[in-house]
């Protein structure tokens, strides 16, 4: 398996599909209507869905009737940020009307209200087309389930787009939308941004609200964005930022798309290569190490410190297993039967059951000491570069197969690098980092990177990205499948 190196790669194709800024701006000069551009997302969509199945939910009609009313209100003379440009959202998130399964099969109720972050994406003017595909309650890096069948990637469609917000990345991936909303718990934005080439922001716990919930998944899982450019990522964060009054993380809030357009200065930078402890067997596949070192290069030259040195994570990984399957567990009670979940959810659901009483009251209570011995990486350097994932992404089916030992310890494997940022609550971003050819004739496929901070520190993440961009273009190149 071969890497992209040197130079750019030349644009496969000119983009075709503009990306959510683009939309906004054509829309509000009158260039397009919300119907129109909600109607050619629709027919991609549908065009697509035999192949890529990125939807579990496609709001045809009910999209329809809120583009009208984005075309009368845009007529009025009214601006909003996304008016009636079409976006996504996950499964996971409640959409008034449509009911959330969040991957999981059976007879679920339909929603009565939008969750706050969707509320918010109203409030700035988007249509919201549809719920994308998750694995069942978010679990696995991959996103396949018995209840919807598997996603596949567009760069290369044996092959998985990630998880868990896999079906929000194939959605932008592919163009069906020009950005997502998706979730991240252990890197389920990161991990599919990277897999598909795309931006893919994990913000800091409480910048997006989890309302109906307090929080999600014992704070670990928050919303986070997927576009194929950092403003355009930038841009739906600021759009659906903002909190619920009886949510229990409320930071101050940022200016994302202002960060996008600013220079990062000459910034200090570690290189880190080193994963936190699994007691699992994991090792950094030689492509992505190569890719990740590219760009480190990149950073260099572009007149930044870049220095390898790790965060030392200490016994962080005792504290993900609790949160996690404590998670599970109190969702594995919402679904309508629990026996049609996969034997491996329900395993995690028992294991949460175990781990939710003072496990997990333990696990919450070391978070404190974790971000003052991880968080000494900041004292020295500004940001850490690491991989996103330790391989390029498998071929679907791979793990939808396995037990529950093998899935866990296959997953580790392949995705060691982002779940210790969910603990933390911090924010990072995927990046692509290069491209690489899983063998002979076949479609190559994305690696990423992630850019990782200290609480609070999306902005200098964000425009280091976009100085990051702008050297290397990477949304200049689009997967053969966009062609359909």
């Amino acid at each position: 398996m071969s890497s992209e190196t040197g130079p750019p790669a030349a644009p496969r194709r000119s983009p075709t599909v503009p990306g959510l800024a683009a939309q906004a701006a054509a829309l509000a000069a009158g260039e397009v209507t919300s119907r129109e551009l909600t109607e050619r997302a629709l027919v991609r969509i549908a065009a697509s869905q035999p192949v890529l199945n990125a939807f579990r939910v496609v709001r045809a009609e009910a999209a329809l009737a809120e583009a009208e009313r984005a075309d009368r209100a845009l007529a009025e003379g009214r601006r909003l940020p996304l008016l009636g440009v079409p976006v996504a959202v996950k499964d996971d998130t409640d959409v008034a009307g449509e009911a959330t399964a969040f991957g999981c099969a059976g007879d679920f109720p339909r929603k009565t209200a939008d969750a706050e972050v969707v509320r918010r994406l109203r409030a700035a003017g988007a249509v919201i087309v549809g719920k994308t595909n998750s694995p069942e309650l978010g679990q696995w890096p991959f996103t396949e389930g018995h209840a919807f069948g598997a996603t596949r990637n567009p760069w290369n469609t044996a092959y998985t787009p990630g998880g868990s917000s896999g079906g929000a990345a194939a959605a932008v991936a592919a163009g069906l939308v020009p950005a997502a909303l998706g979730s991240d718990g252990a890197g389920s934005v990161r991990i599919p941004a990277s897999w598909t080439r795309l931006i893919g922001i994990k913000p800091q716990r409480g910048r997006i609200s989890t309302w109906p919930d307090p929080e999600a998944f014992n704070g670990i899982t928050v919303h986070g964005t997927l576009a194929r450019t950092v403003h355009d990522a930038a841009l739906l964060l600021d759009a659906a930022a903002g909190n619920h009054p009886g949510e229990l993380h409320r930071p101050p809030p940022v200016e994302a798309r202002a960060a996008a357009t600013r220079h990062p200065g000459r910034l200090r930078i570690a290189l880190s290569t080193r994963t936190a402890f699994t007691a699992t067997p994991k090792r950094l596949h030689p492509v992505v190490e190569s890719a990740v070192r590219g760009l480190a290069e990149r950073l260099a030259a572009l007149g930044h410190e870049v220095e390898e040195a790790d965060p030392h994570y200490g016994p962080i990984g005792l504290t993900f297993v609790p949160r996690a399957t404590a998670g599970i567990r109190d969702w594995a009670g919402r679904m309508p039967d629990e026996r049609l979940l996969d034997p491996r959810t329900r395993g995690a659901a028992r294991t949460g059951r175990l781990l939710g009483g003072a496990p997990l009251r333990v696990a919450r209570a070391a978070e404190g000491p974790l971000h003052r011995y991880v968080g000494r990486i900041f004292r020295r350097y500004d940001v850490v570069l690491a991989p996103t994932t330790a391989t390029p992404p498998p071929r679907v089916g791979d793990l939808m197969r396995l037990s529950s030992w093998q899935t866990d310890r296959t997953m580790i494997a392949h995705c060691p690098y982002a779940w210790p940022w969910n603990v933390l609550g911090w924010p990072g971003v995927n990046v692509p980092a290069g491209m690489a050819s899983p063998g002979p004739g076949e479609a190559p496929l994305p690696l990423g990177a992630q850019l990782l901070g200290p609480a609070h520190g999306e902005p200098l993440l964000i425009s280091l990205a976009a100085q990051l961009e702008a050297d290397r273009r990477w949304y200049e190149r689009w997967p053969e499948f966009a062609d359909m």
